[in-house]
């Protein structure tokens, strides 16, 4: 047989284009894979890191909790108070946002965190970067003072002259907001200790005066679970030590002047832009007050003298023992209710016009407006879009 020759030349340069464009095909789609996963694990970054920068927006609104604006009385719910865009620690990105309130004691805290690089305008493709938006419900942590009198102390009490010790639910004349009265408290709550009267001296409530045998020294210092007597001196708006003060509320033309230590808010006229501050009082000493007004928490380490036409609406705390001479053309000296230690077990000495009166709405709304955010118990956040 005759045998025919084949024609290869070139073989070798086609099938080396073929395995050139093979192994390019290959290589650019690992190189497309690979890029594709390296910006989906970097958006996955950006992503976490906005998202950690939003709950360190949330985490950041409840330490401290600014009672001053965001429980005020006059907030008005469903309306929101702005957070300012914020830069979070460590340079990780930013945050701002809005709380809104949803009731007296409900709040929704909305914020928006942004990582670094989409801060900074680096991602990219100009794309707009990373953001997360967290929601967290939070609620009023009120304190338990364990209220149940208007007057709590471990001694005796002796009233003379035109003293009173009121333990019906009494609203102070200018606090229009107010509700019914609610229900009676007893007029005074002691351990057993003897109450006097003598005059026109007398102690309402239902009963009139409560013996408890359980009260000891710790109800003058720890309130509730979470709080204590020097939980709430570490908080205090103001600091002042012993000594004689004349309180009143400050101004700066119509705005409320919180600056001023003798500033205690403006119970008189709620209306007033001292109205809405109520502060945390802490007195380091015996002091004396002899006029004119004040109302919040006062804290008072050493003995507590009253004097003239004084008036407080709120609870009072006091360390040591609770006097007081006259009552001068005010109603009453105190609208809420007194707590008074007496840990020597000494005689609450109450004169002249004296008048201590039970005010749930005066305690209520001390505790609105002193009161720190905490978590809902169970899950209150959500991730908005």
């Amino acid at each position: 047989m005759k045998r025919t020759w084949q024609n290869e030349r070139g073989m070798a340069l086609a099938v080396a284009i073929f395995a050139l464009v093979v192994i390019g095909a290959l290589v650019a789609g690992a190189l497309f894979a690979g890029t594709q996963e390296q910006r989906v694990s970097q958006n996955t970054l950006r992503v976490q890191k906005s998202f950690g920068v939003a709950e360190t927006g949330v985490a950041e609104q409840f330490a401290p909790w600014n009672m001053a604006i965001n429980s005020r009385p006059n907030f008005p719910n469903d309306s929101g108070v702005g957070i300012a865009v914020t830069r979070a620690a460590g340079g990780s990105g930013s945050y701002g946002g809005w709380i809104y309130k949803l009731s007296n004691s409900l709040y929704l805290i909305d914020v928006i965190g942004s990582d670094s690089a989409s801060r900074a305008g680096q991602t990219g493709g100009g794309g707009s970067g990373a953001r997360q938006r967290v929601g967290i419900i939070a609620r009023l942590a009120p304190m338990d003072f364990g209220i149940k009198a208007s007057l709590t102390t471990q001694g005796g009490v002796n009233l003379q002259g035109n003293a009173q010790v009121n333990g019906f639910d009494q609203n102070p004349a200018a606090w229009t907001t107010c509700g019914v009265p609610g229900p009676a408290m007893a007029g005074v709550r002691d351990k057993g200790g003897t109450v006097t009267t003598g005059g026109s001296g007398v102690v309402t409530g239902i009963p009139p005066v409560m013996n408890d045998p359980t009260l000891n020294d710790s109800n003058f210092t720890k309130f509730g679970h979470n709080s204590s007597y020097n939980d709430l001196a570490a908080r205090a708006n103001i600091t002042l030590p012993g000594g004689t003060y004349q309180t009143e509320p400050a101004f700066n033309g119509a705005v409320c002047n919180r600056a001023v230590l003798t500033n205690w808010g403006d119970g008189d006229d709620p209306s007033s832009d001292c109205g809405d501050y109520f502060p945390i009082i802490h007195l380091t000493g015996t002091t004396t007050l002899n006029g004119v007004q004040g109302q919040g928490i006062l804290l008072v380490d050493g003995d507590l003298n009253v004097q003239g036409s004084y008036q407080f609406y709120g609870i009072v705390v006091i360390q040591g023992d609770l006097k007081t001479a006259g009552g001068g053309s005010t109603e009453a000296h105190f609208w809420g209710s007194v707590m008074a230690k007496n840990a020597d077990l000494s005689v609450q000495n109450l004169t002249g016009r004296a008048t201590l009166n039970y005010s749930n709405c005066a305690i209520l709304a001390v505790l609105q407006n002193t009161s720190v955010a905490d978590l809902m118990r169970s899950r209150g956040w959500v991730q908005l879009y």
